[in-house]
């Protein structure tokens, strides 16, 4: 199904070694509204979506698959060289504990990874407006931990993350039209 090419999406570069804001973007890694939970949405949805638009929601999950291994990498490359007291000091010495650097499918606040972060009721249209709302929520808190950073070179990946998100909305909109029109077109029989 899918043609994997061995490099990123868009290059992740970080200054220096930051447990702390490593800890941040483990919301985007294993959070409610993070890259797992979307692309884990989207590619469920397309099974009860029309033919119209189901290519967009296998397009924009792979997407987030990619998007879920630069968050990975970030977190890596931000953790990579952290003592484990500068682990401790970040607010992830459990995490070090049970996984040591192992990545884990967690959000900020440690709470493990959970099917309950979406749904997929079956109505195209109501499934959409969901994947509006994921896109928003995923954008506005990659903003909030750029806002948290000072690192130059991490917040350029994560601006196009951002715009990513800004994109996958946009797209999601046109979809939800195009559904509303074919729905409201007249029938006869």
């Amino acid at each position: 199904m899918w043609i994997y090419e061995k490099k990123l999406q868009y290059p992740v570069k970080v200054s220096t070694c930051n447990p702390t804001l490593a800890k941040y973007l483990v919301e985007q890694y294993g959070g409610a509204d993070g890259e797992l939970a979307a692309a884990l949405r989207y590619l469920n949805q397309r099974y009860t979506i029309p033919d119209k638009v189901i290519g967009l929601l296998t397009d924009i999950g792979t997407e987030e698959f990619a998007h879920l291994e630069m968050i990975a990498t970030m977190i890596y490359k931000l953790t990579k060289d952290a003592k484990p007291q500068a682990l401790k000091e970040a607010g992830l010495g459990e995490h070090y504990v049970q996984h040591d650097s192992a990545l884990f499918y967690n959000n900020a606040a440690g709470a493990p990874f959970s099917a309950t972060y979406f749904q997929a009721k079956g109505d195209p249209i109501a499934d959409l407006y969901e994947d509006i709302a994921a896109e928003e929520k995923a954008r506005a808190t990659y903003q909030w931990i750029i806002d948290m950073s000072d690192d130059p070179d991490l917040n350029d990946s994560l601006r196009y993350l951002r715009e990513r998100e800004i994109v996958h909305s946009q797209r999601f909109r046109e979809a939800v039209e195009i559904l509303k029109d074919e729905r409201d077109r007249q029938k006869i029989f």
